[in-house]
């Protein structure tokens, strides 16, 4: 007959294992919420500027919803005809391909932001220029969500000076941009004006947000926000 005592584990023994267990349990579960990605982010915009007279916000000036005038082509000089409505956009740098949604207001007059998808993707903001054309086309996208993880823009903050972005026309064109700097400001000081204020050329914004978590109000604090210029256009 075997000699079970010398086979069974004894009462220390299975205290030992269950402690062995437990730690392995709270180890998991702390790589499970230390280990998620963050997305990367740029540095906080340390840039003097001057006071607003009003406070900053993320609400656009009000814009016509038609598309902008053509700008001169930097590449050949030549005027360029009027700029189509964008149809999707390219970040290859940091791996992004998205059909454009339409964006425009919400009642409360700040801009309106994607549905939270399985298949994100980023918007235009219809109200403003089209990119190509003479001043700031907007294009905003989701960093992450609990359900889904990571967002179209969950790199944006990767981004570096000289990153092409290129955005394809309901025309068949493409309107190739060149990334001068990459932004982060807290959601209460929106840089409304560097963003959505009028310029000489074509201009592109891409915006997602980050910085940290406020759980109390489930939303990040900050923006991260790429500013670009056209540098060409091409055929599809």
């Amino acid at each position: 007959m075997t000699d079970r005592s010398r086979t069974r584990p004894s009462p220390r023994v299975w205290a030992v294992l269950a402690g062995v267990l437990a730690l392995l349990g709270l180890v998991a579960v702390l790589v499970a919420v230390t280990g998620q990605q963050r997305a990367p982010q740029p540095a906080a915009a340390t840039a003097e500027r001057p006071e607003p007279s009003t406070p900053a916000d993320p609400s656009p000036p009000g814009r016509s919803s038609a598309p902008g005038p053509g700008v001169e082509d930097p590449v050949t000089g030549q005027a360029a005809e009027p700029v189509a409505a964008p149809v999707s956009v390219s970040v290859p740098s940091i791996g992004v391909t998205s059909d454009l949604l339409r964006l425009g207001l919400n009642d409360d007059g700040t801009v309106e932001v994607p549905p939270l998808e399985p298949d994100d993707r980023a918007g235009w903001y219809e109200p403003g220029p089209a990119p190509g054309a003479v001043g700031p086309a907007v294009i905003l996208g989701h960093v992450d969500s609990a359900e889904h993880g990571p967002g179209i823009f969950f790199d944006l903050g990767a981004l570096q000076p000289g990153d092409e972005v290129s955005v394809t026309r309901a025309d068949g064109t493409v309107a190739v941009f060149a990334v001068d700097r990459v932004e982060r400001h807290p959601k209460e000081e929106f840089p409304t004006i560097d963003v959505y204020g009028n310029t000489d050329d074509a201009q592109l914004r891409l915006i997602t947000c980050g910085g940290d978590f406020d759980s109390a109000v489930r939303s990040y604090e900050d923006n991260v926000i790429a500013f670009a210029t056209l540098v060409g256009t091409r055929p599809a």
